[in-house]
């Protein structure tokens, strides 16, 4: 058995490191920020198992104009940052291509069309249960031509994914189902495929004492991954270099840094994502609701109400824009009246995406002791236990030959 290194321990690395751990490797994780609050822990909660829809769409590309006319609109680009954005930009128009979108969503649905079973076996592994519920989601519209339009994707997608239940739903049924949804909007539909886990963070550190017992942690910013004659160094910031038989790069937006250290190169960039999370609020939802037409989501967890989502493109570490988490909690109360206008704690975080929104995931195509897993975009929760699993089995010598579809050939 190897001694494996894997760099990031937020949900792809404490998924990688639960399925390695089960057969029988030496882990240790190396993360920048063991205690911090990762992407990992700042998502909507869900298990979006009909998320097989890449971002880039023809249909994407016609908003994108309207969308980027509002500052605090679902979609934003920092504009002193478009100059290092525009790679990035170019190939995800690119991406929208009708055939680009389908070779995309055939991917994405090898992944997903195991996502749950995978959560299921990720949670024994971890002795851990009762962290996820059927609840479905609502997703509600301003318009009928724009419900009508989303509802016919949504059924094609829950035929691909094996049949769960799309429900079309007039305003009246939606109020009724969840009725703190007093404000106007003209109809809305359930989708029984999504799933809520507990809280993000909980689940999380749930994740990360199970590892604990079993693995090593150290808490230290990687500045490179390297061969030497004795295997794979991971060189910390601080100086410090740990010698590893193999190497799992999962360290989210700054993976990018460490791949091109390595000779390669790879598209991949922050979609920043704000949210504001209340505790003990004073309005209740029953299940999740999407709130279709401006790119968020609001979230039930126990005790707490989770609003968040949008897209803001730029640098790492440009400062955060709080006012977008603002904007989504003034549009919440158009639809929800009751939501507070004050109380609740704001975040931002990181999600690192590629143009085609399909994750990395592979070995290295130069040493098959170096493995690739981030990129996951909104999906990182969904996908972390598939990724986790795969990359296990890439390690063993069993690699899927679907996966080609996710390999870091495809930016070289």
């Amino acid at each position: 058995m190897a001694h494996i290194g894997i760099v990031g321990g937020g949900i792809i690395g404490c998924a990688t490191a639960l399925h390695l751990l089960d057969r029988g490797h030496q882990v240790t994780i190396v993360e920048r920020d063991a205690g911090g609050l990762p992407a990992s822990v700042g998502n909507a909660g869900l298990l979006a198992i009909p998320g097989i829809d890449p971002i880039a769409r023809p249909g994407m590309l016609l908003a994108a104009p309207r969308w980027l006319l509002d500052p605090l609109g679902p979609l934003t680009i920092r504009w002193k940052d478009l100059p290092s954005l525009l790679p990035w930009l170019t190939r995800l128009v690119l991406a929208s291509r009708p055939a680009e979108v389908a070779r995309a969503r055939l991917a994405l649905t090898f992944l997903m069309n195991t996502a749950a079973a995978d959560h299921a076996a990720m949670a024994k592994l971890a002795g851990i249960s009762g962290h996820i519920r059927k609840t479905g989601a609502l997703k509600i519209f301003d318009t009928l031509a724009a419900r009508d339009r989303a509802f016919a994707g949504e059924l094609e997608n829950a035929r691909l994914l094996g049949g769960y239940e799309v429900e079309k739903l007039d305003a009246d049924e939606a109020r009724r189902r969840v009725p703190a949804l007093q404000g106007t909007f003209a109809g809305a539909f359930f989708n029984e495929g999504y799933q809520t886990f507990e809280y993000p963070l909980t689940f999380l550190r749930r994740l990360q004492a199970s590892i604990r017992e079993r693995a090593t942690f150290i808490d230290a910013a990687v500045s490179s991954v390297a061969w030497t004659a004795e295997g794979i160094s991971v060189r910390t910031e601080a100086q410090n270099t740990h010698l590893f038989d193999k190497v799992v790069i999962a360290a989210g937006i700054w993976s990018k840094t460490l791949v091109e250290r390595l000779g390669l190169h790879v598209q991949l960039e922050t979609e920043r994502g704000y949210n504001t999370t209340f505790v003990n609020p004073s309005v209740t939802l029953e299940m999740p609701v999407y709130f279709g037409e401006h790119g968020f989501v609001a979230t039930p967890f126990e005790n707490m109400l989770r609003v968040g989502g949008a897209v803001e493109l730029a640098r790492p570490d440009a400062a955060a824009n709080y006012a977008r988490a603002a904007a989504m909690r003034k549009k919440m109360r158009r639809y929800v009246p009751d939501l507070p206008e004050h109380g609740g704690t704001e975040w931002m975080g990181r999600r690192p995406s590629t143009p085609d929104s399909l994750p990395v995931i592979g070995l290295h195509p130069g040493d098959p002791r170096i493995a690739f897993a981030f990129g996951h975009g909104h999906l990182g929760l969904t996908l972390s236990a598939t990724t986790g699993r795969h990359v296990a089995d890439l390690f063993g010598g069993k690699g899927d030959p679907e996966l080609d579809a996710f390999s870091i050939r495809r930016f070289q």
